[in-house]
């Protein structure tokens, strides 16, 4: 977020109570129950919370107001962006405004707050994963669509029964507030940018350009902040303050913390010091307010400040924290305090801390004044150490959710003084909630770690960005993000290149790459991936490992045949990969490779065969205890016995897949097979069965917000 820990246009937010949807920033400012998504007469306001000081501003506020309140025929919501410099107190306008058309409306309208900047993994935001985000806050959950175009469909017809108040916080181009207008054209928008946005499709309804605050709301505000009676008694010292402080909300709110930290300091020194650092730097006033800061923290603070900067995502985590800095537990949480007290830190309404982008930028301007006078090993190393502690906890949540499974990166030993994550998990949760904690680290943490593979192949730390690619592979598979996969796995598969060992990761690499890029419709590109990797994997020796990722290849390479329709090479794929796991010999292999066959052989109209190898791997499945798999081979198997005329069995297998889909709670294998039991019923003549089918399957979407139509 750019400005919205500022009181007023400058301070410190109030915090109300806070809920963590995703990335959107959800706290309930009015409260109430019901429905996330505040439709069917339920009023929901997720916000920041509003300005406890707040100055001048009152021409941009009349202007919004005015328009909102005037009908429109425009068939799109109103669009208001509002333009200024860094620290100028865009976002706290922003969000006040958002405050202000709630409270006229108070029964209407929904509010939801996005920082465009969380959803930047370098560069253009993943507008995909903002939708995503939004409708995660409606009330959509398990049956997000994955797919962009059904997924942008999916948020048309969610905020097409919306009046939605929707500000979009750092928006860099037009383009960005097009693709997430809401469909309900009485819904505002209000987006925030350093820079005119000239190019949002057919114009930006109302520009508001924001600049510093003039005298007096400069002084008023810092009074506002700060309740200090040198400012009254010494109002020469006073206006000197504020003018260094160039009418910069941001850089009044430093000011205010350092007449908090200097009571007893006289008003004039104090600012004749200020002052004194902008002439002798040469540098912007807000810059010189941050440079003052910096040079009163202790030694370990101002380390871990110059760190930051190599610290991956948008949150600091305490232990990523530890390892940056690589001087222990205490010494960090000490650091951390002590940059928290000083502003240089931000706590969220969710408890995680985050450095502000401006702040940022300034840290790094203090690492370069360091690293020319003492070299690169301090960044280089805090760089390598925080790159291998989410390296060893991504391993430690792939263990825990995916089980034993063929990996090639060696284990990362923990890291000295640096505590792990215990992800949550209590001594009495079962199997299920453990494996459940260890994916929400992983889909909680996903910013940070596709940023750790960025830095590790910009870095040359090659091994360790092909290694985190593997735990990815198990994130991806429930929270398919892409456009980051595909960037994250072709860094791993380059870095595993340029390594140059081992062969297998390589080849694991190139097959983890093919399955998102042919999801994304690349398919030849993805043929090439399967193809280097098959042709590498040739010249592997036979060892147990070696023969199963001979016959993982021939797996994927049978998928890719799926995605194309191509089922006769599928399916000669998949009869190969079964054979080598039958060899080994190596149980589930087999047992994947027959059910993948099976439903192969069912598109090709092979019945009476995919009959009797689905039947077997429903088997080995229930007694290889894998209960997903159980109801996923009971699922293909179920659709072959009613195209062979066998209703009763079909139910019955169907049943069973419903019942493990509640268990395990899988919407959309609870949808899927709901589904699939409206069909069974309509096509033996039970319409009893059949609506109540549908209703429980009508109730599942509402619930989850699914699209009505889901074809």
């Amino acid at each position: 977020m750019d400005e919205r820990t500022r009181n007023s246009v400058g301070g410190q937010a109030q915090v109300g109570t806070a809920v963590q949807v995703g990335r959107v920033e959800v706290l309930n400012v009015y409260g109430g129950p019901g429905d996330p998504g505040g439709h069917d007469g339920v009023t929901s306001h997720q916000m920041p919370p509003d300005i406890r000081c707040f100055e001048d501003r009152e021409a941009q506020r009349s202007h919004v107001l005015d328009a909102a309140a005037r009908p429109r025929n425009t068939g799109r919501p109103l669009v208001v962006s509002v333009t200024g410099v860094h620290g100028v107190g865009k976002t706290a306008l922003a969000v006040h405004l958002a405050h202000r058309l709630a409270g006229e409306h108070r029964h209407s309208y929904v509010v939801r707050y996005v920082d465009l900047d969380d959803h930047r993994p370098d560069g253009g935001a993943d507008l995909a994963d903002v939708m995503g985000e939004l409708l995660r806050s409606f009330g959509v959950t398990d049956l997000l669509e994955g797919a962009p175009a059904r997924r942008r469909k999916q948020y048309w017809e969610q905020t097409g029964k919306r009046r939605l108040v929707l500000v979009l916080d750092n928006v860099r181009t037009g383009t960005e507030i097009t693709q997430l207008l809401p469909s309900s054209a009485e819904s505002v928008v209000v987006a925030t940018s350093h820079r005119t946005l000239y190019d949002v499709d057919g114009g930006v309804d109302l520009e508001l350009p924001v600049g510093p605050l003039e005298e007096p709301y400069a002084g008023r505000l810092l009074s506002r902040i700060v309740d200090d009676p040198r400012l009254a008694a010494d109002p020469a010292s006073a206006a000197e303050l504020t003018r260094i402080c160039g009418g910069l909300p941001a850089a009044l709110h430093v000011a205010a913390e350092w007449l908090r930290k200097h009571r007893t300091r006289r008003l004039a020194r104090l600012t004749a010091q200020l002052a004194a650092e902008l002439d002798t730097r040469g540098v912007s006033t807000v810059e010189t307010v941050w440079d003052a800061t910096y040079q009163d923290l202790a030694p370990g603070a101002a380390a871990l400040y110059r760190l930051l900067v190599e610290h991956p995502g948008p949150w600091i985590d305490p232990g990523a924290a530890t390892a940056l800095l690589g001087r222990g537990e205490d010494e960090a949480e000490d650091a951390l305090d002590e940059l928290v007290r000083a502003r240089l830190l931000a706590g969220e309404p969710n408890g995680r801390l985050r450095l502000h982008g401006l702040l940022r930028a300034h840290a790094a301007r203090r690492a370069d004044a360091e690293r020319r006078a003492d070299g690169d090993s301090e960044a280089d190393e805090g760089r390598r150490r925080v790159v291998r502690w989410y390296l060893r906890q991504a391993q430690h949540a792939d263990a825990l959710r995916a089980g034993p499974r063929m990996t090639f990166a060696e284990p990362v030993p923990a890291l000295p003084d640096t505590p792990d994550t215990d992800f949550g998990i209590t001594a009495v949760d079962s199997e299920n909630q453990q494996q459940a904690k260890a994916l929400h680290w992983l889909e909680a943490q996903r910013p940070a770690l596709y940023d750790c593979v960025r830095i590790a192949h910009a870095r040359g730390l090659d091994d360790e960005a092909w290694a985190l690619c593997e735990p990815l592979w198990t994130h991806y598979l429930d929270h398919p993000h892409l456009a980051q996969v595909i960037e994250a796995f072709t860094a791993g598969r380059d870095a595993a290149l340029r390594a140059g060992r081992p062969l297998t990761a390589l080849i694991r690499m190139r097959c983890q790459l093919a399955r998102p890029l042919w999801e994304r419709g690349r398919f030849d590109d993805a043929e090439t991936e399967l193809r280097l990797a098959a042709a590498a994997a040739e010249t592997l020796g036979d060892g147990t490992r070696e023969r199963k990722l001979r016959a993982s290849v021939i797996e994927f390479r049978g998928l890719l045949g799926c995605a194309r329709g191509e089922w006769a090479a599928a399916a000669a794929d998949f009869e190969a990969s079964r054979r080598i796991h039958t060899e080994i010999p190596n149980a589930y292999g087999a047992m994947l490779q027959t059910y993948l066959l099976g439903k192969a052989l069912t598109e090709l109209g092979e019945l009476d065969r995919a009959e009797a190898l689905l039947t077997d791997a429903h088997t080995r499945a229930e007694e290889l205890r894998r209960p997903r798999l159980t109801a996923r081979t009971g699922f293909a198997l179920a659709r072959v016995l009613r195209a062979l005329g066998r209703p009763a069995e079909a139910r019955a297998l169907y049943a069973e897949s419903l019942a493990e889909a509640r268990l395990s709670e899988s919407t959309r294998e609870e949808l899927r097979t709901l589904d699939a039991l409206t069909e069974l019923a309509e096509e033996t003549g039970d319409t009893a069965a059949a609506e109540e089918h549908r209703a429980a399957a009508r109730g599942v979407r509402e619930r989850g917000g699914g699209l009505e139509d889901p074809t």
